[in-house]
């Protein structure tokens, strides 16, 4: 699929499916140019190294050499196997990994890279509702008054959502803002743009919500009525003018917000929340003001956008943070029912979730299975995390060349989605079938086949078989999910062969799921509405965070702060967009911070430098970006040897949005990359 349709194999052209009821007939550019011309260097053949260099080998070779590092380190201590997997997987491939991951190796040390981008609010919602997902869905996008943007790209980043809210914020009376420090494509395209400082999220959601309470905007019936610790948070809450202080950002702008959310309000949300030492806490504060002002029923709520095309996936297919469905991870009974169903004991199941993407590599693996996913570009901090990966023995399975096949000792080329059966769940709950356009090309298999392959050599009977039918590993998960939160038992290959896609929760085969949390019986009208939560209560959950500083805050030596983001063309480390080479590394930076470094400027290049690497870089003067501030893409797999290596304590989840930089000239001699 991959090569492109004029060598005579491939997709000569992509387009949306007009039937299907998400997307009707809109796909993502992104998406279409990717896959009929992708500039990545595709895999065709396994490699295993051999005397220091990857050479090609045929895939009893490769998979034999697999499975025999992979055992060493198993055998030795089940938690020196290291397995991360990813939002690129179909919902198969990321069940079947969990169950060898959990099942099979009985590791701690799995999780996926969705953990890098919406762990933050995936606690957030386990926090305040008792259950991971965002209440709300597409179909309250034009339903809304007001749309409130909040770190997040969807211009960039989720071209066709945007569309549908652009043409909602289109109607008279509604309005779209977007809060962000950069002045991005989105708030381009919007009515309002509210700049706080970098990081200082958390001190603007609670001015906002101090706004709302000192002027009686709060919604005290649904407060009384479905939620709990509101009076905790009163008592904890800064005054208005003190936390607009602290967030930087001026009172006209607090009561602009505060007014958008008295009204009918969607507040989406995404890295620019997540990816911070407060992340969960931040995402928390938004859910409170969803929740304070009533805004918790349809055409309302509050709206994580996720980060990959199957991250929803992953979260309740993948048993990385929770079992299938949801299922909390050290209940005994749901663990005894997940080991019964996949016919291994109940005590190789491990105790714990684990330490999360960073925590499992700083903990020095002795073997690393790398499915669908880049880590040594995509992790913080990132000439560390390239370490331990180099002293360990590594599996990378992937479509292209990576940073992470480089350094391997085994490379197993899988097929992506044009290639691939199973199916995909979005970031509103629903779930899709892929269908593979192409026959797998000679050499290379899809994920799910060597998943199974691997599993089944190292524990047998774990599957049935070394290419087992997706249906089938469907089938037995979505039976796994029946009754509880995140039920698909309802879901089957059939009835998406019908209707092309169904939201869950699905109990049975008529029903799908609508605004979570919310019914309004048999009346039907909002006058009648109950709202009941899976929480010890049943009551959704206020928070009481607090802005705190940021891990690593401008000074003297280090006076700009850098953030990252995504580009319009690329995608997660841009192994799809940027081709084998890494290419040119842009930072956009305010036309005044470049005139104030111009005599560091060598022949249009420019050195940023942190505390932990540097890198070089050509610059793009940008007046949407603030003075003091360097803007590097995610993509470029020189940027994250810059970024901190901090974590939220309760979602795992990096900082990757805020650390302290300089500019440098590119021959300048800089001092140790690292300090103790």
């Amino acid at each position: 699929m991959q090569r492109g349709a004029d060598i005579g194999y491939g997709i000569d052209m992509v387009r949306g499916d007009a039937a299907h009821p998400v997307n009707q007939g809109l796909a993502c550019s992104r998406g279409i140019e990717e896959s009929r011309d992708p500039d990545g260097a595709w895999l065709t053949r396994p490699m295993v190294r051999d005397d220091g260099e990857l050479r090609q080998t045929t895939w009893d070779v490769a998979l034999a050499r697999a499975v025999e590092g992979l055992r060493e380190a198993h055998d030795a201590d089940p938690d020196s196997v290291a397995v991360l997997g990813s939002g690129q997987q179909t919902n198969e491939a990321a069940y079947a990994l969990g169950k060898v991951a959990r099942g099979g190796f009985g590791t701690r040390n799995y999780d996926a890279n969705t953990t890098l981008c919406m762990a933050s609010a995936v606690t957030a919602y386990y926090q305040a509702f008792g259950s991971d997902a965002p209440p709300c869905t597409y179909d309250d996008i034009e339903d809304a008054d007001r749309h409130v943007v909040w770190g997040a790209n969807p211009a960039v980043a989720h071209p066709v959502m945007f569309r549908w809210i652009n043409a909602a914020a289109d109607e008279d009376g509604v309005e779209l803002i977007t809060v962000d420090p950069v002045r991005s494509e989105t708030a381009e395209n919007s009515d309002r743009h509210v700049a706080p400082d970098p990081g200082k999220d958390l001190a603007l959601a609670r001015a906002i919500l101090a706004r709302l309470v000192e002027t009686s905007r709060v919604d005290r019936s649904f407060i009384d009525d479905a939620t709990d610790g509101f009076d905790e948070l009163l008592a904890t809450l800064p005054g208005t003018a003190e936390a607009a202080a602290e967030a930087g950002v001026p009172m006209e702008e607090v009561e602009l917000l505060a007014a958008a959310l008295d009204r009918q309000a969607l507040l989406y949300w995404g890295m620019g929340i997540n990816q911070h030492v407060q992340g969960t806490e931040t995402a928390r504060a938004l859910v409170d003001l969803t929740l304070a002002t009533g805004n918790l029923q349809p055409g309302g709520g509050p709206f994580s956008l996720t980060g990959q095309a199957n991250s929803m996936g992953t979260r309740i297919c993948s048993s990385k943070g929770s079992w299938p469905g949801q299922r909390a991870f050290e209940d005994p009974d749901h663990r005894r029912l997940v080991a019964e169903t996949w016919d291994v004991p109940v005590d190789r199941l491990p105790d714990d979730t684990g330490p999360g993407p960073v925590g499992m590599l700083e903990n020095g693996p002795d073997a690393v299975w790398a499915v669908a996913t880049n880590p040594v570009a995509g992790m913080p901090d990132a000439d560390s995390a390239r370490e331990p990966l180099q002293d360990a023995f590594v599996v990378a399975q992937d479509a292209f060349h990576t940073e992470t096949t480089a350094l391997a000792d085994v490379v197993l080329p899988a097929a992506t989605w044009g290639e691939s059966e199973g199916t995909t769940t979005n970031m509103e709950r629903t779930v899709s079938r892929v269908r593979a356009a192409t026959e797998v090309a000679s050499g290379v298999r899809p994920d799910l086949d060597i998943i199974a392959t691997i599993g089944c050599r190292l524990f047998e009977g774990l599957f049935d078989s070394t290419s087992p039918d997706p249906a089938d590993i469907f089938a037995e998960f979505a039976g796994l999910t029946e009754g509880t939160v995140a039920d698909c038992s309802g879901i089957t290959y059939e009835r998406l062969e019908d209707s092309h896609a169904v939201r869950w929760p699905a109990p049975d085969a008529e029903s799908s799921g609508e605004y979570r949390y919310y019914d309004t019986g048999d009346s039907g009208t909002p006058d009648e509405a109950e709202w009941s939560f899976p929480t010890a209560t049943g009551n959704a959950q206020f928070s009481t965070g607090r802005q705190d500083e940021l891990p690593e805050p401008t000074d003297e030596e280090y006076p700009l702060t850098l953030t990252t983001a995504r580009e319009a063309d690329g995608y997660n480390t841009g192994v799809r967009s940027r081709g084998g080479a890494a290419g040119e590394l842009v930072a956009r930076v305010h036309p005044e911070t470049a005139e104030s470094h111009a005599a560091l400027i060598s022949e249009g290049e420019l050195t940023v430098a942190s505390r932990r690497g540097s890198a070089t870089v050509s610059i793009d003067e940008d007046e949407g970006v603030p003075r003091g501030m360097v803007w590097l893409p995610i993509h470029h797999p020189a940027t994250n040897r810059l970024t901190l290596p901090d974590r939220d304590p309760q979602s795992k989840e990096p900082h990757f949005k805020q650390c302290a930089v300089r500019l440098a000239a590119p021959d300048a001699e800089l001092p140790p990359a690292r300090v103790d």
